[in-house]
């Protein structure tokens, strides 16, 4: 392969040659070190600010609790004021408005007391437990000789005197000098002594005397150490080694890998040559850059004779000249199938040779399209393989007709049983009739009429499938869709009937005539019905009311055609297609040779219908098939044609 279709050649570069690939790894110390001495300052920094904060946040708290204190003890003493136009009882005390608003707000309650310390009355009666944890303080106001006493619990007052925003940011506690927690803003009150959690405390006046409030922060501040931007400058000197041990192993083999760069593109051409695909490299404007020896002994051509050739190319056949020139720039353009193409060569010696063409981009070394890579192999014998298959598929289907025609014999029996039965029903009645009735004529002459047109019927259905299966088109005239229904049902009504099977019917009026052969057409109906009362006969039923239903539907399908529905309440074809069940030598029964339905479709495809299969809408199985309806202007030209001439149009595949 040249060197222009790929690098040979890579430089060794000098800077890391000459030893200074330790350099960007002593940068790289530099920068951590002064990174680490910035954040140890700017944590320092950090410190002195979030402890100023945490000192005003404190005295703040702490200002907002003796307001609060003074605004309860402000509503104590209005409550005092009106105390003489109370009623001495529990329920006037409770009844005022300054208690009322005070229990809503932080009171436990409130007592009023006689100048003997006994209580006057108590609002509630009995005063609760305090909310959350800590204690309970209180306050007292005199009227008079009296006096009125407000409990309060400590940790209300902490959570009314103090602003979510704090609460949010502080634990904050009523702590006494011992450390012992009075009152805390949370419900459980752990004081974690963790290491980074800063706190303060400040002294409480009024009438909470000897504690401190103490704001703690809930979320420890990291040492400076363990912040994220010292953790990725770990990192990055990580890296920074590793790197620098990697670029001196790289240092170390960069020589020999060139040499063998070298070598492997020698084995990559010795490669090419040897390859049993033609492989061709050619520009973006289809000039040919390399070939190999397999696609020199394709086109009988040498290396040289190709090599830097411009369309159009010698062994391009000339009676397709124009056409392979206009494919050529449609693979230039980009547009090749991906899957690749068939083409037909020419060989230096004038026989031509079927290939398959895989085109590709060919991207150089700075990563841009360059060409097209293609690859060529020969399939002129596995085309004349194909052939032969195709050839020897022909003569199977052949023999499978053959084989078919046992199944056609076994179905010709059952299909015969019917009218031989009639015949024989008839003769057995007109025997009968005469030894009866002597010198009846009438009677005599009807049962012998209706004898003749059971055997007639027998012949027509032997005579018509043997016609069918010799490749002649089916003889076609116009005939009534619902009438021959009607007609194949009435064969198989004894059968029905001994089955314990209902028959239900769903035939629109006026339905147009359709084209065809009545025979072939009744044994399609006969086979479905049969094949739908096996189903109820041998599988489980769908609930509707418990009983065996087949249904009949015929009715219009477009403005040109004929839907015939066979319906049934039974298994359904549990998720078969119409090409699955109508396969040959498909059968769901055990004694079955699977050739029923394969017959039908072919009867019906033969007719220019189509075979459809799916769910009931009553649970089971749907067969049917659509005919096309025979117009007044092309029933002479359709209906009545002969087999033989129908049959050089038309032919009929099972």
């Amino acid at each position: 392969m040249p060197d222009s279709i790929g690098p040979s050649f890579m430089p060794k570069p000098s800077w890391v040659g000459r030893g200074y690939w330790w350099w960007p790894l002593l940068a790289s110390l530099v920068f951590v070190i002064g990174m680490v001495a910035w954040a140890r300052s700017a944590d320092q920094d950090e410190q002195t600010r979030r402890r100023d904060t945490l000192i005003a946040d404190a005295l703040s708290a702490e200002a907002q609790l003796r307001a609060q204190l003074a605004y309860e003890k402000s509503a104590l003493d209005q409550l005092a004021n009106h105390l003489p136009a109370v009623a001495r009882n529990s329920s006037a005390l409770l009844a005022t408005p300054e208690v009322t608003q005070g229990l809503r707000r932080m009171w436990l309650g409130v007592t009023w007391l006689d100048a003997k310390n006994r209580i006057v009355a108590q609002a509630p009666e009995l005063l609760p437990e305090p909310v959350g944890a800590g204690m309970s303080s209180h306050f007292s106001v005199a009227v008079g000789d009296e006096r009125l006493v407000v409990r309060y619990a400590a940790a209300q007052l902490l959570r009314k005197g103090a602003p979510w925003w704090l609460v949010r940011k502080y634990e904050l506690e009523l702590v006494d000098s011992s450390e012992q927690v009075l009152a805390s803003v949370d419900d459980l009150p752990l004081r974690p002594d963790l290491p980074g959690q800063e706190s303060y405390r400040v002294a409480v006046d009024g009438n909470l005397p000897g504690s401190y409030l103490e704001l703690t922060l809930r979320e420890p501040t990291p040492p400076f150490w363990r912040t994220l931007p010292l953790v990725l400058m770990g990192g990055f000197l990580s890296l920074m080694v590793l790197a620098t041990v990697l670029l001196r192993r790289q240092v170390r083999h960069i020589s020999q890998a060139e040499t063998a760069w070298r070598t492997e593109a020698a084995w990559r051409r010795a490669m090419g040559d040897s390859a049993l695909v033609g492989l061709r490299a050619r520009d973006a404007h289809g000039r040919i850059l390399y070939v190999n020896r397999t696609f020199c002994d394709l086109v009988g051509l040498r290396a040289d004779q190709l090599i830097g050739l411009a369309p159009p190319m010698p062994y391009w056949p000339p009676e397709a000249m124009e056409e392979v020139m206009l494919r050529h720039q449609r693979n230039l353009a980009g547009q090749a199938p991906r899957e690749g193409y068939e083409a037909v060569w020419c060989h230096q010696d004038g026989h031509q040779l079927d290939v398959m063409v895989f085109e590709s981009p060919l991207i150089g070394a700075d990563g841009q399209q360059s060409g097209w890579m293609g690859s060529i192999i020969d399939i002129t014998e596995r085309k004349r393989l194909q052939q032969r298959e195709r050839q020897q598929a022909q003569a199977m289907a052949h023999q499978a007709r053959l084989t078919m025609l046992g199944e056609v014999a076994s179905a010709l029996a059952h299909q015969l049983n019917q009218p031989l039965t009639a015949i024989v029903g008839y003769n057995a009645g007109l025997q009968r009739l005469l030894g009866q009735t002597p010198g009846t004529a009438h009677a005599v002459l009807s049962a012998l009429e209706q004898q003749g047109q059971q055997a007639a019927e027998a012949g027509k259905i032997v005579r018509r499938i043997r016609e069918f299966l010799t490749r002649h088109a089916p003889l076609r005239e116009p005939c009534a869709l619902d009438a021959l229904a009607e007609r194949a049902v009435q064969w198989l009504q004894p059968e029905l009937s001994a089955l314990g099977i209902n028959l239900r019917w769903d035939v629109a009026p006026g339905l147009a005539p359709v084209c065809g052969d009545p025979v072939l057409l009744e044994q399609v109906l006969i086979n479905l019905v049969r094949n739908a009362a096996d189903a109820l006969a041998t599988g489980a039923l769908a609930p509707i009311g418990g009983e065996r239903l087949i249904c009949i539907r015929v009715q219009p399908h477009g403005s040109e055609g004929v839907l015939l529905e066979v319906h049934d309440n039974g298994p359904g074809l549990r998720g078969g297609t119409v090409e699955q069940i109508c396969a040959p030598f498909y059968s769901t029964k055990a004694t079955g040779m699977g050739m029923g339905l394969a017959i039908c479709r072919s009867v019906v495809e033969a007719h220019g219908g189509a075979m459809q299969a799916g769910a009931s809408d009553w649970g089971g199985a749907r067969m049917a098939f659509t005919l096309a309806v025979v117009k007044d202007g092309a029933i002479s030209h359709l209906c009545g044609q002969s087999l033989d001439h129908a049959g050089q149009d038309q032919k009929v595949s099972i």
